[in-house]
């Protein structure tokens, strides 16, 4: 039965580290959550490490550039684990050959084509048209308020000629501010359903929790996985994510699923607890918002 908390500081002495989700947790897309902010760095400075475990496309040092802007404090956090990077180096270890069809912004493509340092020989990616490439990058939709079915025609060319799609982001939306945005894993989903093959690096596939790991282990490498306390508003990505790796997890039910859960302050107790079996998930926790 998921327990629900008022606070972190209720729970987070059973926890020397946190794997804490961004978008819908610790900021909205556009600014920080005040509250949440203060409470991981209350839990840092109890001694606990923040790991900041996200399914962002972009490379770390592009996250936390992004938190800046939004006001993020950096005593916040220790480190940072991205969708993007785990999905970068599958890219440029060929993982869906080397002439690769490209999806997403301007922006995301100029720093996803970037070789990571800690790769001794990376591959040549070369970008090219959908109908001369060996595979796809998908790091979100062009358009991220588009019908979804007007990516049909690219993903049935795609389709057909066999190719793989590596999404940097398995997030199927997320909400910027008081809008709501498709990211790449909408446009993973539908391929797949169409009978594509997409492959994923975010939550709640292993390669990212492997990444947040590394990063902890550098930090400190004593902290034990029943020591480990995922945090985030997914329940599809972060909390799955934390039970397919056996970590305990925190779910932030006014997030995504703020209307499902009838979150005020708190969720509603029938709510919370009709919406997880719909969901077929058991966070060990819930919240209303990080505090």
């Amino acid at each position: 039965m998921t327990r629900i908390v008022r606070s972190l500081a209720e729970i987070s002495d059973a926890y020397d580290a946190l794997f804490v989700d961004l978008w819908g947790c610790v900021h909205n897309g556009v600014t920080a959550y005040p509250a949440a902010c203060e409470a991981l760095i209350a839990y840092r400075q109890r001694g606990g490490i923040v790991i900041l475990v996200t399914n962002s496309p972009r490379p770390r040092a592009s996250v936390e550039r992004q938190l800046d802007g939004f006001h993020v404090p950096r005593e916040a956090w220790d480190s940072i684990a991205t969708s993007g990077d785990s999905a970068r180096t599958a890219a440029f270890t060929g993982a869906v050959g080397t002439k690769v069809h490209f999806i997403g912004s301007p922006e995301e493509k100029d720093s996803f084509l970037t070789a990571p340092k800690i790769l001794e020989n990376p591959a040549e990616l070369e970008i090219v048209p959908l109908d001369e490439a060996e595979g796809i990058v998908c790091t979100g939709p062009v358009d991220p308020f588009a019908d979804p079915d007007t990516w049909r025609p690219d993903l049935l060319l795609a389709k057909t000629r066999g190719l793989k799609l590596l999404c940097a982001n398995p997030d199927i939306v997320v909400d910027r501010g008081e809008s709501r945005e498709w990211c790449a894993g909408a446009v993973a989903k539908l391929y797949t359903e169409m009978g594509g093959q997409s492959l994923y690096f975010g939550k709640p596939h292993p390669p990212i929790y492997d990444l947040a790991r590394r990063r902890l282990h550098a930090i400190d490498h004593k902290v034990e996985a029943g020591r480990i306390l995922a945090i985030g508003d997914g329940i599809a990505t972060d909390v799955r994510g934390a039970m397919g790796e056996d970590i305990d997890s925190l779910f932030i039910t006014g997030g995504l699923a703020a209307s499902e859960t009838k979150t005020g302050q708190d969720p509603d107790a029938a709510a919370l607890n009709a919406y997880l079996a719909v969901e077929n998930s058991n966070p060990t926790y819930a919240i209303g918002f990080l505090r």
